[in-house]
């Protein structure tokens, strides 16, 4: 049985994931750390959205590790660095916007502009890595 593929959809959602990336950088220029680590986690996730549902597979929540877990498979080409990258911007979906998400102080006070780049540099492997895996050109 041949897969019948979404590109549509896959475009849609891939487009998505990349304006997010510039509306990162956006932030990133302007200090606003929390929200940089925020918008690579939702780039990574639209963009392994973006796979799933090109595959007509379900793409629900918001655990960046069980969405990547579900392309299983698929891609073979996964590093040890995109593991860590999927781990690593799943824990930015909700810390860096509800102040009470931490113990003490405030989210926007507490991201540092190292851990912005290291969201940012992974957003953009993660969205990379989907690019490569399309089956949509």
């Amino acid at each position: 049985m041949t897969q019948v593929l979404d590109c549509d959809e896959y475009v849609r959602w891939i487009k998505q994931a990349d304006y997010t990336l510039l509306a990162m950088d956006t932030d990133m220029n302007a200090g606003n750390y929390s929200w940089v680590c925020f918008k690579a986690q939702q780039a990574a996730e639209l963009s392994v959205k973006a796979l799933l549902k090109a595959l007509g597979k379900p793409a629900f929540g918001h655990n960046l590790v069980a969405l990547f877990n579900d392309l299983s498979g698929y891609c073979s080409n996964v590093s040890s660095r995109l593991r860590f990258c999927i781990g690593y911007l799943d824990k930015m979906y909700v810390t860096p916007r509800y102040p009470d998400a931490l113990t003490e102080g405030i989210p926007y006070e507490r991201y540092t502009r190292e851990e912005a780049e290291e969201a940012s540099n992974c957003a953009r492997l993660v969205v990379d890595w989907v690019k490569g895996c399309s089956p949509c050109h």
